[in-house]
């Protein structure tokens, strides 16, 4: 018997993205892919061209009367995963719903592709065909024969499982599957799993320093700055998946924020708020070091406001406290598939109300993104087959959010829609004008090349904002699979070479294919910026800051 799912959650969680790239989009539902006119606009474009719409309707038919006489040569792709039972293609029946599937599948997108519209209008269309052809397709239906199976194998109670899982997930928030099961790990034993200990607390954040795994360690320390709606231990995200732990056996000096997990009555923190307590967590970083500066890498919106801060630095005579930067999933100039400004407004009216962003609805916005890969799957494996979600680090961290409060949701909003950071003086933190292209540090820019939120090359667009060297890296796989690629890892690579800005084409064709992890290009990268090497502290904390908690701290664990 052929399992009709992935071996493992692999096509999942190549499609598992940080919800801070959807910071801007609210959670408007399915019919916010439409919004904003574009599929008035597809129709005015198609009406003008009624040659198409026939020559598209005439193949269409022709291809439905092949299927129906058996002689239709349509075959889903190898890697669709929605087909990969062999009832698909062995039952007659099967095979002509699958064919169907397929045909309408295939105009609908030929269709978005002869409308002529621009970026944004055809990237919102071409997710609302994939949601709707995902929901249309007889894999998602009763028809399913893993359904069948499972209603073989346990004599019904699948039916009964699937039809309580359902009730469950529809009475809350994000009233769609969810991908991994809520008590599958423990962060501080399973997930966030690295020996350390707290030596700060803010009430924005607590400092973790990382106990040293080598008797020498570099001099300069790194400070790693989570992503907003996401908890910290992405780079720490289990033995063997995690950043923290591969550079802390390397030899350097390792620091990571938690940010705490805002409240009503913290709606007034905004990107100022956390502007400073990033400043404040290097002072505290390089003081615990005994150095005058420190490394910075962060994650989705950690790395807008550590971009924001760097200027702040160049403005005020501080650059050169910072060593080097790694941004990991960050886009600073989404101009090219700009967020729906009317979604953004309306989800910061309903943070104001509120006091923040809550995280968790957007869990159902970044299904919708990808839903051959995080909706209609697990539609199938829980409500269908009544089974429960397979166990993954990485989709456990997604599922595991946190809020926004208020005040930061609209000034990262604000970065989203006007783009600022891209025009000198258009942007400020801490009353400082912010100017990009005064940053003169050494950047390392990660992206994932199949991220379904974020182009990459919207993401190598910061190559073109700082003064810098930068250096891009695009890695296999979606946002957070990108991301947690540990050396040995199947299938991963990367290609990396200096970015020339403005001309992501150019850096494509210059880039090499490279097997392995970039983890490792990385370090190497890093270790080159990172002074000396000197024996490793004796204890965590030190010079009147001493450990306060085990690591991963509290904030972690706040709800």
């Amino acid at each position: 018997m052929t399992d009709p799912h992935p071996p493992a959650p692999a096509a999942a969680e190549a499609a598992a993205t940080g919800l801070d790239a959807l910071i801007a989009e609210g959670h408007p539902g399915p019919l916010g892919l439409l919004s904003g006119g574009s599929a008035l606009r597809m129709a005015a474009a198609l009406a003008a061209r009624p040659a198409a719409i026939a020559r598209h309707g005439v193949g269409f038919a022709a291809e439905l009367a092949r299927i129906g006489a058996g002689r239709s040569r349509l075959v889903p792709e190898a890697d669709d995963e929605r087909y990969a039972d062999p009832a698909w293609t062995r039952n007659p029946l099967l095979r002509r719903l699958a064919q169907a599937h397929l045909a309408a599948s295939a105009t609908a997108d030929a269709l978005v592709s002869d409308a002529g519209l621009d970026t944004a209008d055809e990237a919102r269309l071409r997710a609302a065909v994939a949601v709707l052809s995902g929901a249309l397709s007889p894999s998602t239906s009763p028809l399913n024969p893993a359904v069948w199976r499972a209603a073989v194998d346990t004599g019904g109670t699948s039916a009964v499982r699937g039809v309580r899982k359902l009730v469950s997930d529809m009475a809350v928030a994000p009233r769609t599957p969810v991908p991994a099961a809520a008590g599958g790990f423990e962060v501080g034993a399973d997930v966030g799993a690295t020996a350390g200990a707290v030596v700060l607390r803010t009430p924005v954040f607590e400092l973790i320093q990382y106990l040293p795994q080598t008797e020498l360690v570099h001099e300069v320390p790194l400070l790693v700055v989570p992503p907003v709606l996401n908890r910290f231990y992405l780079a720490d995200l289990a033995p063997g998946r995690s950043i923290v732990e591969h550079l802390v056996q390397a030899g350097v000096q390792v620091f990571a924020l938690s940010w705490r997990n805002p409240e009503g009555a913290h709606a007034h923190w905004d990107v100022d708020t956390y502007g400073q307590s990033l400043l404040d967590a290097m002072d505290a970083t390089e003081h615990v070091s005994r150095t005058h500066c420190s490394s910075l890498m962060a994650f989705g919106a950690g790395g807008t406001i550590t971009a924001m801060l760097l200027a702040h630095l160049a403005a005020t005579g501080g650059q050169h406290r910072v060593a080097a930067v790694t941004l990991a999933g960050t886009v600073l100039d989404a101009r090219s598939v700009p967020p729906n400004p009317i979604a953004a407004q309306a989800a910061v009216a309903e943070s104001e109300r509120s006091g923040h962003l809550d995280a968790r609805p957007l869990l159902a916005e970044l299904a919708l993104r990808a839903p051959d890969s995080l909706l209609w799957p697990q539609a199938v494996r829980s409500y269908l087959c009544g089974e429960d979600p397979p166990p993954s680090e990485v989709l456990f961290w997604l599922t595991d959010t946190t809020r926004a409060p208020a005040g930061l949701h609209r000034d990262l909003v604000d970065v989203a829609l006007r783009a600022p950071l891209s025009v000198p003086g258009a942007a400020s933190l801490l009353d400082t004008p912010l100017d990009l292209a005064k940053v003169d540090r050494d950047c390392y820019l990660v992206a994932g090349a199949a991220d379904p939120v974020t182009a990459w090359r919207d993401a190598y667009a910061a190559a073109g904002l700082f003064g810098g060297t930068c250096r891009f890296v695009l890695a296999t796989g979606g946002h957070a699979a990108s991301l947690v690629s540990p050396p040995g890892g199947v299938g991963a690579g990367f290609r990396a070479a200096c970015a020339v800005p403005g001309e992501p084409g150019r850096w494509l064709a210059e880039a090499e294919d490279q097997p392995g992890s970039w983890w490792t290009d990385h370090l190497t990268w890093l270790a080159a910026r990172s002074g000396p090497l000197q024996d490793a502290p004796p204890e965590l904390g030190g010079r009147g800051m001493h450990a306060l908690a085990p690591a991963p701290g509290a904030y972690v664990l706040g709800r």
